[in-house]
């Protein structure tokens, strides 16, 4: 009987000396550097080449598909088992015990962007292959690490790969939880914008000049910004304001400056998939912006957001409060605010929803909805649920390994959460997280337990070896 985690444990050094180094490179989507060969910007590009370089290192064969994805690549046959991960993060908001992209390890816990969401299960199901390669285990099909670049964003990067390569027989992501996710929430990501109007003359006491908020749409906004012009008291709007923080028990301020106030909100950064569990900035500041004497085009944006999005996490505002038994209820994150006084308005939203509802009637319903406040929608991804069959053999495999390295009765889950697993035929959703320990993916001082990053290595070593010997 082969000791996996043992197997696993003697890398711990070598493999958190090549983690800490990947997480130090700030793989965040930025089109401004994006080139030919690298299509979402030059640090996720240094992403993916620092693991096609080490890959390359440790004799396996590699290979990059312009930027978009790459793979490293074990063994021989004509099926492949594919483990699907991705390189890119999303942004790092502020406020974190250290800096996001300077990773730290305190009181056994690897704190960074990425270390939970995905780059630290990535380097995990890495060095899983590592140890098969080195032992020689006998495999008959071809394992590949595949990776992408655009999964916190479009999956262009999935498409892109999918329609250049062959597609894995079986495999899994290693991107949610242990033992097994069988079943994943739909995904509808929906992005509207109004065109501004001929600006009128208006006696108002106060005009919104801008109104900022969030950095993705998979994110529950942590803080939100109003600038705020005009002629009215200022003194009494910084006072209300206040009052208003207190009584809500929330965390901002309100600045002054020559010739605007502008007012801050913090909130509770989570994932966009679990928006009850955050704290909206954007939702809680424009509680208070209703409120106010605004001029028609800024109390029309604060207007459509409480009357669609306030109060609304679960869909009651958009008439579309539903759920399932599989995986719950429909929840509604928007995760981008943008108002630019005659530039810009903008909102993206994202509602996860249950396996049976159709998301294109979803669609529809919310277009309508916005409609009525003169939003249109510009872009719109749809990605159905994602149900998977508890008797498959790969779930059964799955299991067998989970139970057999930990000691624990192995069960299916269901997550709001939209993983690459729903990419393929045959793939399901596996770790890195374990039962019972919190889940920090995209929030401030993301972390994960390093004991169960090397567990993980041994878990995902026995599987990969179980799905290809």
């Amino acid at each position: 009987m082969m000791n996996w985690i043992l197997e696993a444990e003697s890398k711990r050094d070598v493999f958190l000396d090549k983690l800490i180094e990947f997480l130090k490179i700030p793989s965040v989507l930025d089109e401004s550097t994006a080139t030919e060969g690298a299509p979402f910007g030059k640090s996720i590009n240094d992403a993916l080449q620092f693991m096609l370089n080490f890959g390359k290192s440790d004799g396996f064969t590699v290979k990059n598909l312009s930027g978009y994805a790459g793979h490293i690549e074990y063994g021989n046959g004509e099926e492949i088992v594919g483990i699907l991960s991705h390189i890119d993060v999303v942004p790092a908001t502020e406020g974190w015990t250290t800096p996001p992209f300077s990773p730290d390890i305190r009181s056994g816990k690897l704190y960074a962007r990425g270390a939970t969401d995905d780059k630290g299960p990535t380097m995990a199901a890495y060095f899983a292959l590592k140890i098969i390669k080195e032992l020689k285990l006998p495999v008959s099909k071809r394992i590949r690490l595949i990776m992408g670049t655009d999964e916190e964003t479009q999956w262009r990067c999935m498409e892109h790969y999918l329609s250049h390569e062959e597609m894995p027989s079986v495999g899994f992501t290693p991107d949610a939880e242990f033992p097994i996710i069988t079943a994943e929430k739909g995904f509808l990501d929906v992005q509207f914008a109004k065109d501004w109007s001929t600006d009128s003359v208006e006696d108002s006491q106060w005009i919104l000049e801008s109104f900022q908020s969030g950095k993705r749409v998979n994110m529950v906004p942590e803080y939100a910004t109003a600038i705020i012009s005009g002629a009215g008291d200022v003194f009494e709007l910084k006072e209300a304001y206040q009052e208003f923080l207190m009584t809500k028990r929330l965390e901002g301020y309100a600045e002054e400056a020559d010739d605007h106030v502008k007012l801050v909100l913090h909130g509770r950064a989570h994932h966009g998939s679990e928006p009850e569990k955050g704290l909206s900035a954007a939702l809680e500041l424009t509680r208070f912006l209703i409120t106010l004497p605004l001029d028609s085009h800024g109390h029309q944006y604060v207007q459509m957001i409480n009357e669609c999005f306030v109060d609304s996490i679960f869909g009651e505002k958009l008439d579309m409060v539903t759920e399932d038994d599989i995986v719950g209820k429909l929840t509604v994150n928007v995760g981008v605010y943008r108002y630019e006084r005659q530039k810009e308005q903008f909102v993206r939203v994202n509602i996860r929803y249950p396996i049976h509802a159709d998301g294109n009637q979803l669609g529809e319903k919310l277009d309508e909805k916005l409609a009525v406040y003169g939003f249109k929608p510009l872009y719109t991804d749809n990605k159905p649920g994602h149900s998977f069959d508890n008797d498959h053999p790969l779930v059964k495999t799955l299991a067998r390994v989970y139970e057999e390295q930990t000691g624990l009765p192995s069960r299916s889950l269901a997550v709001a959460g939209a993983t690459y697993a729903r990419a393929l035929k045959n793939c399901v959703a596996y770790g890195p997280i374990f039962p019972g320990k919190v889940e920090t993916a995209h929030q401030t001082d993301e972390y994960i337990e390093v004991d169960d990053l090397i567990r993980a290595i041994g878990i995902y070593a026995q599987a990969i070896y179980e799905l290809a010997k």
